[in-house]
């Protein structure tokens, strides 16, 4: 089946990112495998350089104004400091591997406004129907096409056609019933918010637990009926809706003049809806481990590139 691929291809970068995290907690305090709460520190000093600099030369050199009543430039450094913030949207723009949508993690969030049901649907919406989804379903049918699975497809064009529509819809109806639809009637958060605290066997336990443990809206832990209730409903409609019925195949030998009858079992069966949600948790559980590392594997990633363009010519 064509998820068992998929799970084993997350798995294999799973490993990838545990071993790059190893290596990252092995390197020496100062050097690109610091803590990332470091490098959030060093970051915010940076940001907060050029208004330190920018404060210090007004001081050495003030300039009165007529509606400036401190002559060393007081009214100018309150004018700066409340400089308005832009607001966030509460997601992100960020991608596994620079491809695949990761919109709703978090890394080092803290306490964020709760999302409304509009942004949990347009959040959903924009990860379910990004550029990258649609040839990666593409790949995926044609996996499946490879394999002869679900043979009530049939093969060729119109037989890609229909797994192509199937693996799509799939993941598209799971994705909202997650993310969206049970977040909004149940008022629990759809963001995974990735942390940075403790080895991996810790992180890789918290973000494990995040299948069955998640936010409400109110900032509260609750069990995650959203993956659980979500991804079974998303299984129930998909198996039993738009995938193949049983069916009953004919065979006429001409040397024998017999006909030989076979029939193919249907896939909407319980059994096989239970595979199906068991097969989607296992799979969100994969996908989970990877976004709490992958933040790693970036920054990791990115100093390594940052380096090389660093280096000077000979």
């Amino acid at each position: 089946m064509f998820i068992r691929f998929a799970a084993v291809t997350l798995a294999s970068a799973l490993l990838l990112s545990s071993a790059t995290f190893s290596w990252a907690q092995q390197s020496p305090a100062g050097t690109n495998g610091s803590a990332p709460g470091n490098s959030s520190d060093a970051a915010a000093a940076q940001q907060t350089a050029p208004a330190n600099s920018t404060a210090s030369t007004n001081q050495q050199t003030p300039q009165k104004k007529e509606n400036d009543p401190d002559p060393s430039g007081g009214a100018l450094q309150q004018s700066t400091a409340q400089t308005p913030q832009k607001p966030t949207s509460g997601t992100s723009n960020d991608r596994l591997f620079m491809a695949l949508p990761n919109f709703l993690t978090l890394e080092n969030a803290g306490n964020v406004p709760p999302l409304t049901t509009g942004q949990k649907f347009r959040a959903v919406a924009r990860g379910a129907f990004d550029y990258v989804q649609y040839p990666w379903y593409g790949f995926v049918a044609g996996l499946s096409q490879a394999e002869n699975s679900e043979p009530g497809y049939g093969q060729g064009a119109e037989g890609y056609g229909k797994r192509y529509a199937a693996a799509f819809a799939d993941g598209t109806i799971e994705n909202f019933m997650v993310g969206a639809v049970f977040p909004s009637i149940l008022r629990q958060d759809p963001r995974f918010f990735q942390t940075s605290e403790g080895g991996f066997k810790h992180r890789a336990g918290y973000a494990i637990s995040r299948i069955f443990v998640t936010r409400t809206d109110s900032g509260r832990s609750q069990f995650n009926y959203s993956e659980i209730l979500g991804s079974a409903l998303a299984a129930g409609i998909s198996t039993n809706t738009y995938h193949p019925r049983g069916f009953v195949t004919t065979h006429y030998n001409p040397a024998t003049g017999a006909v030989t009858y076979g029939h193919q079992a249907s896939d909407r069966t319980l059994p096989n809806t239970l595979s199906v949600w068991g097969t989607q948790v296992g799979y969100d559980t994969i996908t989970i481990v990877i976004k709490e590392f992958w933040p790693d594997v970036r920054r990791k990633f990115m100093a390594k590139k940052e380096a090389g363009q660093a280096r000077p010519l000979p």
